[in-house]
């Protein structure tokens, strides 16, 4: 059987991890399919249970959620080559959510098959259902994420145990996407909703609602776009993005998402709450609520170390061992500049989603930094939105958002519009629901510069994607299946060096901000955002300072220059004065005014410039060199990953002559 498994790319792995939940002593895979532990329906639940450990992986909250025009990579190695499209090291490519997944999908097909033929009391076999139900999602969505990655991939739905024969070659991705979309039709029909009898609870499971939820965004997949290649030749030449030829089955597709939703929508169980930062808070305190649907769950300390909040939270420097025990962390990304002026400045989303301060540790007293543009942090991970810091510096137990509520009203509209080309009445209403938790309820804010057409709404859908869902884990992919990768990240590329140039859009962009700290970091920290001044050229040079002084704002590379400390300023209405124009009422503040171009963040990759903003400056190849932002990208070829060839395919005989094309 462990021959087997190899070729599946599993590991077997015997779970016996703790959880915030009383999902203890989960039997092992080998064990699991001997046939004794569904001898009774709590054996069984945990045997189910047991799959859901492998449905994250750090690489889904690291590599994978960096490379889009959300967050980019701040490191210097493979992590950061993979993450900007450079998939030619296939060697060293990742193999962990490969592997994850299939060992998902062993758990779920041993349960798919043994859960049937359990002997049951009558009062049972409601949950041995519900049960089953949360098999077929399961492996349903495994198998999503392998087909969003790799596009053709080896494809079961029977235990290892029993292919005595399995060669495990590349299955056409159409056909798997068939077969999880009949799984979750059914599992929709066994699962329970939530809040009924044997229903799990709490969303780190599923339940009827989040099966609704993901039957939607599967079919939204199969109906969309993907980089396709001839599986008999695999020829380089037949690389094409498109999808599927069968257009009466997409618009079938694009139906069965719509229903989906519709489904949820009309149960009224899930609605928006009123604060977009109070998700986050939920997920890094094991809380719940009626908008987080289906969330990857804190396993233990000895679990997979899935690292949220540590690499894809916000920055950190200093000592470990600080004043209120908080750990040092990175991150290793940092959140496009370009993705906080996409907001408008009074979207609650904006300040939540993209984090304008780092945290300095130290035993004398922690403090805040502000972040320049180009160190914003990924700002829906934070430490200090804790109760408390975690089991290690990077197990911070906080969970990770796989559905919510305002990603099913996204899907909703979306799948309305391309099935009556154009928004309905319903699909625009969707929207505006979404946007009015985004304006704190302003009508006018919410219904503002929505289209009525097919193609501008289909694009107004994908900007609200990327305001409402940033850096959960889907934009890479929603980016292929729209079959616009490229283009659209091109396009970011392109926007960083006019923000670089405050050029277009970006022209009036303010250099200079001023801010003082009256507050301290801690934990179940209720600060969204340090408050600031912006100022222009003309303020600075209002303020009253030296020479010196102004030429050291200039400097923008240098993580020693750039900024200007304990600066003894007024603050009336907004505006700021030196103590010689202050106007009466004016209050004295110790302020520090950063070069919003400079390299003075805790974590950042490189400065802002291409060329001269406001003084000395070298240009900086992050953006535009040869190891710049995106400089693997190509289309017709990066749109999926090629195989690890040590991981996957030099134990996979089936997959013999099966690589990716481009990487053959």
């Amino acid at each position: 059987m462990n021959k087997i498994l190899n070729i599946l790319g599993v590991t077997a792995i015997a779970l016996t991890m703790t959880s915030c939940q009383d999902w203890l002593d989960m039997p092992s895979e080998s064990s699991a399919d001997s046939g004794s532990v569904f001898e009774t329906v709590s054996r069984a639940e945990l045997a189910t249970v047991g799959a859901y450990a492998s449905l994250h992986t750090q690489e889904l909250g690291y590599q994978l959620l960096e490379g889009t025009d959300e967050c980019a990579s701040t490191e210097s190695n493979s992590k950061y080559d993979v993450s900007n499209y450079n998939f030619t090291n296939v060697t060293g490519m990742l193999s962990n959510t490969y592997t994850s997944m299939y060992a998902a999908i062993e758990y779920a097909n041993v349960c798919i098959q043994k859960l049937p033929g359990m002997s049951v009391s009558e009062s049972e076999k409601g949950k041995v259902n519900a049960l089953l139900g949360e098999a077929l999602a399961i492996r349903a969505y495994a198998y999503w994420n392998l087909i969003r990655f790799y596009g053709d991939v080896p494809f079961t739905t029977v235990p290892t145990s029993e292919l005595t024969t399995f060669t495990s070659s590349r299955t056409d991705r159409d056909v798997i996407y068939d077969q999880c979309i009949a799984d979750l039709q059914k599992a929709v029909e066994l699962l329970p909703w939530q809040g009924e009898a044997n229903a799990p609870s709490t969303p780190e499971r599923f339940c009827k609602n989040s099966a609704y939820g993901i039957l939607a965004r599967v079919a939204l997949y199969a109906a969309g776009y993907s980089l396709r290649w001839d599986l008999n030749t695999y020829d380089a030449s037949t690389l094409h993005i498109a999808r599927r030829d069968d257009a009466a089955r997409v618009k079938e597709l694009y139906q069965i998402a719509a229903d989906a939703c519709k489904a949820v929508i009309e149960k009224r169980q899930n609605g928006l709450l009123d604060n977009y930062d109070q998700l986050f808070r939920d997920l890094g305190n094991q809380t719940y609520n009626k908008e987080t649907m289906l969330e990857y769950g804190w396993y233990g300390e000895n679990a997979t170390d899935v690292r949220t909040g540590y690499v894809n939270g916000i920055p950190t420097s200093g000592n470990d061992n600080s004043e209120g025990g908080m750990g040092k962390g990175g991150s290793q990304m940092m959140a496009y500049p370009t993705l906080f002026f996409d907001y408008d400045k009074d979207d609650q989303r904006r300040d939540v989603s993209v984090c304008n301060y780092g945290i300095v540790l130290s035993a004398k007293g922690n403090k805040y930094q502000m972040n320049t543009y180009n160190g914003m942090g990924v700002g829906k991970y934070r430490i200090n939105w804790k109760k408390e810091m975690g089991a290690t510096n990077s197990k911070r137990n906080i969970n990770f958002p796989l559905l919510r509520y305002a990603d099913v009203l996204l899907m909703y509209a979306e799948a309305l519009n391309e099935v009556n080309n154009g928004p309905t009445q319903e699909a625009i209403n969707a929207v505006k629901e979404v946007r009015k938790r985004a304006f704190r309820g302003n009508e006018a804010k919410a219904a503002a510069g929505i289209p009525t057409n097919h193609d501008d709404f289909l694009t107004f859908i994908q900007k609200e994607r990327k305001l409402e869902l940033s850096n959960e884990g889907l934009r890479r992919t929603d980016l292929t299946r729209w079959g616009k990768q490229y283009e659209m990240l091109m396009a970011e590329k392109q926007r960083l060096v006019n923000l670089a140039k405050r050029d277009g859009e970006f022209a009036n962009v303010p250099v200079y901000r001023a801010y003082y700290l009256s507050t301290t970091p801690k934990f179940e920290d209720p600060t969204i955002a340090l408050s600031y001044i912006d100022l222009s050229q003309a303020d600075v040079e209002a303020l009253g300072l030296s020479a010196d002084q102004i030429k050291t704002l200039k400097i923008l590379n240098s993580s020693s220059k750039g900024s200007l400390k304990d600066v003894k300023l007024y603050e009336k209405d907004g505006k700021l004065y030196s103590a010689v124009n202050k106007p009466e009422g004016a209050v004295e503040h110790s302020y520090t005014i950063l070069n919003m171009f400079s390299i003075v963040s805790i974590k950042q990759k490189g400065n802002l410039c291409v060329e001269d903003v406001t003084g000395v400056s070298s240009n900086n190849a992050w953006i535009t060199g040869n190891s710049g932002v995106f400089y693997g990208l190509q289309k017709n070829m990066t749109e999926l990953m090629p195989f690890n060839t040590s991981k996957i395919l030099d134990v996979n005989a089936g997959l013999e002559g099966q690589q990716h094309p481009a990487y053959k």
